[in-house]
């Protein structure tokens, strides 16, 4: 799932590419993302895109007035050309959940929303205003949104009797952060993901602020410019426990340890977040603090 970084790097890499482009056709091939009916969704055809901004992990095209906003979910993704096809799509047939083209200073350009898998949750919304989007009304403070510091993380924290890993993937809380970074961000603080978050005292709390923007911060350097077909082993290759189950990690040696859960793993290094301990899978057994 694309989290922050990539969602920041995509809506700017269109932003760069579709800014003053005309919305030539917009095509619904899989009408279960579509989340709303009014305005319709060919409204967005004939109107020039004035820009595209990132809302937690939601990007928002914006077009003269009209939003076409989308969030990639689990398994969605952009495949953006320059050289788009005329072939209509067909419902039901292949990745491919909605087709955009547009006609550049330079050329046609072509966006598609894709969805690989059987769990279908990407999520596709024409509104007035993002803010018309529900997931976008409920977000909570962008990390690197002004007035975000360390005595906001703290407050929040304060006020949660949940499990810290549970709170930074909340997006009602923080916006941006999902499974894997919150791992890396977690690993950077030496915080077990397990650990109550109103339990953590003032200095955990600003280990876990300066690991948030650290992190993500070497994230969106690292992402930024890039093309959307580069993102997703961008994001992979830097990561250092998550998704690296059973190899060592790279600050103490250890073996990096996975719970799993019904729908999801989170991973983790004893050595350094759990003095040694190995928590224990939530399916079978308690948690171990």
């Amino acid at each position: 799932m694309p989290e922050l970084p990539e969602v920041a790097a995509l809506a700017d890499f269109l932003d760069a590419h579709l800014r003053d482009a005309l919305v030539t056709k917009v095509q619904i091939v899989s009408f279960a993302v579509l989340k709303t009916a009014d305005p319709p969704f060919s409204a967005l055809e004939g109107r020039t895109v004035t820009g595209v901004r990132r809302f937690g992990k939601f990007v928002s095209l914006e077009a003269e007035g009209l939003f076409f906003v989308f969030h990639l979910a689990r398994a969605g993704w952009v495949r953006f050309t320059e050289a788009p096809t005329d072939t209509p799509l067909k419902p039901g047939k292949g990745y491919i959940a909605a087709r955009l083209t547009f006609a550049g200073s330079s050329g046609p350009l072509g966006l598609d929303l894709t969805e690989a898998g059987t769990k279908k949750s990407l999520a596709v919304y024409v509104v007035r205003a993002p803010s018309d989007v529900p997931g976008i009304a409920a977000l909570g403070p962008d990390p690197f949104s002004d007035g975000f510091d360390a005595d906001t993380l703290a407050g929040i924290l304060a006020a949660s009797a949940h499990q810290i890993k549970g709170v930074l993937r909340s997006q009602s809380v923080m916006a941006g952060i999902g499974n894997a970074y919150s791992d890396e961000i977690l690993h950077a603080a030496e915080i077990s993901p397990f650990a109550l978050a109103k339990s953590l005292d003032r200095e955990a709390v600003q280990r876990l602020y300066d690991a948030i923007h650290s992190v993500l911060g070497t994230a969106l350097r690292e992402a930024g410019g890039k093309p959307p077909a580069e993102l997703k082993d961008t994001k992979r290759s830097h990561m250092r426990v998550h998704g690296r189950a059973g190899e060592a990690c790279p600050v103490c040696g250890d073996t990096v340890r996975e719970v799993s859960f019904a729908d999801t793993a989170l991973q983790y290094c004893p050595g350094c977040q759990t003095q040694g301990k190995i928590l224990a899978d939530r399916r079978t057994s308690r948690f171990l603090k």
